[in-house]
């Protein structure tokens, strides 16, 4: 969609778009429906659940930001760190049982016994929230979450916020070791021209953002590390951060 000409192409054979792999930025939703005039329906799976657990109905509208329903014979609990059932609208783990779910990891028994409950369910390490008509929302990756002061972050809420810049062209953000707050928010931004200033940036967060998700530390680049399919990978943010 950064592509000027992209805009320019006929959309009306597009039937379905399909997201996965990394959470669909609402304001990547919106300017996508607002391009092709079709919405972008997203799922949600793991290598573990063959992979599909979750899908959203074609029509997406009236859930925003939603991974959809279990797909048919799958059942979708959110777990504490006990590994009890939490109500709806609590965030937890997310859990997935059902026929695509595998049976455990080859030859590693201590592994499978650390993310198989005992009732057949597979912890995904994901956080996510049900709400009362079975619709999951994920929140972010459990390992990916920041501690600051004892107030838990999570970095998709900070990079959604910080995506709706219009000066920015797409971000991630991670948590570095602080003295004072154990973990502090740390920014990095693409940004779409030089004109965007880490002051403008810091402002922004401000005004958006409670005071303890505000990031401390902003960094531009040119570009941001991800996978093959265009996945941000922070965890190579994370190992740079560590090593300097």
């Amino acid at each position: 969609m950064n592509n000027r000409d992209f805009a320019k192409r006929d959309f009306s054979g597009l039937r379905v778009t399909l997201g996965g792999g990394m959470a669909v930025q609402r304001v990547v939703s919106e300017k996508w429906l607002e391009v092709t005039g079709c919405p972008i329906i997203e799922g949600y799976g793991l290598s573990e659940t063959s992979p599909t657990a979750t899908l959203n109905p074609p029509d997406t509208t009236a859930v925003p930001g939603s991974i959809g329903l279990p797909v048919p014979s799958t059942e979708i609990a959110i777990l504490d760190d006990d590994d009890q059932p939490l109500p709806s609208g609590q965030a937890g783990e997310i859990a997935i049982r059902g026929p695509q779910v595998m049976d455990g990891y080859w030859n590693c028994p201590e592994e499978t016994a650390r993310v198989m409950t005992p009732e057949g369910y597979f912890k995904s390490g994901d956080v996510g929230v049900m709400d009362e008509r079975g619709f999951v929302r994920i929140v972010d990756r459990k390992k990916d979450m920041i501690l600051v002061s004892g107030f838990n972050v999570y970095p998709n809420e900070v990079e959604g916020v910080v995506a709706m810049h219009p000066g920015v062209l797409e971000c991630a953000c991670i948590g570095q070791p602080d003295a004072r707050s154990g973990e502090a928010v740390k920014l990095f931004v693409v940004p779409q021209d030089d004109s965007l200033t880490e002051e403008q940036l810091f402002a922004y967060c401000r005004e958006q953002l409670s005071g303890y998700k505000k990031p401390k530390y902003i960094e531009f680049r040119k570009e941001l590390p991800k996978t093959n399919v265009g996945k941000i990978l922070r965890r190579e943010l994370r190992e740079e951060t560590v090593v300097a």
